[in-house]
């Protein structure tokens, strides 16, 4: 996937400025796509050339002048044809797991310390998924919003990114647990 295609689903919500992007990609997108701002400004710029999204200038008396986004019908023809196309399958490339892979004849007390700071990275965008999805399901269960909502996609990707994170909190306390437990270990100590 590309960057394009990202900032191209995020238009969906509607109109904004290279910052709303920005903050919409850190808070929603974020849980399955990263870029940095400079990156968003650049596709922005690209995807503007190509006529898949049109600008406009916002004039403001106290701040700079600001470009707002939306997306053209070219815009929303390739998102037709993008969703139509079977995805490439997802490759994992994640230092952490290359340091746990190590750990055995590198620094455990390091690794669990990595794990550690995962772990919290992770509770900590869960509490942001959280926020977020009480947002979206403003009062209603998530039944009556699946159901009813205008649009359901941002809902579920979240629904995902939460999983995910939930998922690397289990497997760093399962990580914890077996590094603790080798520790202990009478063999283990004799052979380091």
């Amino acid at each position: 996937m590309s960057l394009k295609h990202a900032v191209l689903a995020a238009l969906l919500e509607g109109e904004a400025s290279g910052y709303d992007l920005a903050k919409l990609f850190d808070v929603s997108v974020a849980n399955f796509w990263a870029a940095t701002p400079q990156q968003l400004y650049r596709e922005l710029d690209r995807l503007s050339e190509a006529g898949l999204i049109a600008a406009r200038v916002v004039q403001q008396e106290r701040r700079p002048n600001k470009r707002m986004f939306t997306l053209t019908e070219a815009g929303r023809k390739d998102l037709v044809a993008y969703t139509a196309h079977p995805p490439r399958p997802t490759a994992v490339r994640d230092e952490l797991m290359v340091q746990v892979q190590a750990c055995d004849e590198g620094d455990t007390a390091a690794v669990r310390e990595h794990v550690r700071g995962r772990m919290e990275w992770a509770r900590g965008k869960i509490a942001r998924y959280e926020r977020l999805r009480e947002w979206l399901l403003d009062g209603r269960d998530e039944e009556t919003y699946l159901r009813e909502a205008e649009r359901v996609g941002p809902y579920l990707t979240l629904m995902r990114g939460r999983a995910f994170e939930e998922e690397n909190v289990r497997w760093g306390e399962r990580v914890l647990a077996v590094l603790a437990a080798r520790e202990a270990s009478p063999r283990v100590r004799q052979d380091r």
